[in-house]
């Protein structure tokens, strides 16, 4: 048999003690964190504790060489028996030892019950479920018995941060929109691991005939579509009585809060044009009309592109007119021949969408009027103020093309949305070549002649 080995003892004197403990001194004959926090503690998910916490009292509990024993800290582990930390505080390092060592403790055990964790007793701590908040990016812990979708305030940004919900396979984790048939959330698929938009009706419209039908229609609409400034739908569903529609996402931002922010630069309302208007056409080749072109409906992705969104009250561009068929539309952005009720085309698309681009490019919409009812008359009697009457800067090009989709007749708009696309590249051509000529404009006369008569020096 071996001999046992030999029982080492550590000094106790104050004056020695550090030099008996070389991994405290020499880094080599440090325990990985990984190996310290095995030694010292159970993971943080046995005990209940936030790993930021669970750190802190073992870097506690390591750092304190005295026997004495100190206040405990009990935390569930989720079995229901608690676990009990003791850490011990340096009683024999003097008196300011002993309160360096009392101050850290109670800072730790002030944080456990900021946190929600039982620090005596044997209740278990509540659960907790940890969120990203939207506006800073800190992680939150927030109370895991919150209702799904409700609110609280981040405690370094202030913004809102939700408590997610479980929808199948998505969980739904910030809130992105909300208009009058539901709310827009941005959400994870869990099962293909990617960020998408989900759009829940509101509970209350369920029995609305009218209401179902248009989140039906969108959902149908969107879905015979395939082009890339036209939002994908991926699934349309109901859970739990709740109808849902899951989407591409498309969370930064709208052309109306672009406009909101500033005048949209002409390049980019040039751009933005062509784009929808090529949605618009492929729409068109389906045989939908969209019916409700304005910047709110106009979003924006990751990469900028635009994405054409809410075919609620897209209809079918063959359809008869019912007599007796209310007046659908925005009234900044609706089409002459809609309120006079004469058979509506795609032509009326074109309208909406040129009376868009107009609000981008001179932060006023083409009509401007005290009331609704005055907006709507305007459309059909008051001439249009070309936008580079309004901004003078903006080139003759792009406002022409404008103008002319406006037009109070439809024949003497653009007949296809291929010219309308024409003009305004032809617009963004020549409004870059001009830029370009403008940088490249020779030097003025009087710096001209410094510089000839530095050369003849």
């Amino acid at each position: 048999m071996r001999d046992p080995k030999p029982e080492i003892r550590r000094p106790t004197d104050r004056r020695t003690r550090h030099r008996a403990l070389p991994e405290t001194r020499n880094p080599k004959h440090a325990l990985p964190i990984a190996e310290l926090w095995r030694n010292a503690f159970p993971p943080p998910c046995a005990i209940g504790l936030p790993p930021d916490l669970a750190l802190n009292l073992l870097l506690i509990v390591r750092m304190t060489p005295t026997v004495q024993s100190g206040p405990t800290l009990t935390a569930g582990n989720g079995s229901g028996s608690p676990i009990r930390v003791a850490v011990r505080a340096s009683l024999a390092g003097g008196d300011g030892d002993r309160t360096n060592g009392m101050s850290a403790l109670a800072g730790v055990m002030g944080s456990a019950k900021n946190r929600g964790v039982a620090t005596d007793g044997n209740e278990p701590s509540p659960k907790l479920k940890m969120v990203s908040c939207p506006g800073c990016g800190a992680r939150l812990f927030l109370q895991a018995d919150l209702p799904p979708l409700s609110t609280t305030p981040c405690s370094k940004c202030n913004t809102k941060v939700m408590m997610p919900m479980q929808l199948r396979q998505f969980e739904l984790r910030a809130k992105i929109a909300s208009g009058g048939m539901g709310t827009v959330y941005r959400a994870h698929d869990n099962t293909l691991e990617r960020e998408v938009a989900v759009k829940l009706m509101k509970r209350d419209l369920a029995e609305d005939a009218e209401a179902l039908e248009s989140f039906y229609r969108e959902a149908r609409a969107c879905a015979q579509l395939n082009h890339t400034n036209i939002i994908h739908i991926y699934t349309f569903d109901e859970y739990d009585g709740q109808l849902y529609l899951v989407m591409e996402l498309a969370d930064r931002g709208s052309l109306d809060g672009w406009i909101e922010r500033g005048r949209v630069p002409e390049l980019d309302v040039l751009d933005v044009g062509i784009k929808v208007a090529s949605a618009l056409d492929s729409a068109l080749k389906k045989g939908l009309l969209h019916r409700d072109i304005k910047p709110g409906n106009i979003l924006f992705n990751a990469e900028k592109e635009p994405k054409l969104v809410d075919f609620g009250l897209a209809r079918r561009a063959d359809a008869e007119d019912a007599a007796d068929e209310a007046v659908w539309g925005t009234p900044y952005y609706i089409a002459p021949e809609k309120i006079r009720r004469e058979r509506e085309d795609f032509l009326s698309d074109m309208y909406s969408l040129a009376g868009t681009l107009y609000h981008a490019l001179t932060q006023h919409v083409p009509f401007e009027a005290p009331s609704i009812e005055e907006v709507v008359s305007a459309h059909v009697h008051t001439p249009l103020t070309p936008p580079n009457h309004v901004v003078p800067e903006l080139s003759e090009p792009t406002s022409e093309a404008i103008v002319r989709a406006m037009s109070k007749d439809p024949s003497q708009r653009y007949q296809s949305y291929d010219e309308f696309i024409m003009a305004l590249t032809a617009a963004r051509s020549q409004y870059l070549v001009g830029r370009f000529m403008r940088r490249q404009a020779p030097a003025s006369p009087s710096k001209t002649g410094r510089i000839r008569g530095w050369f003849r020096r």
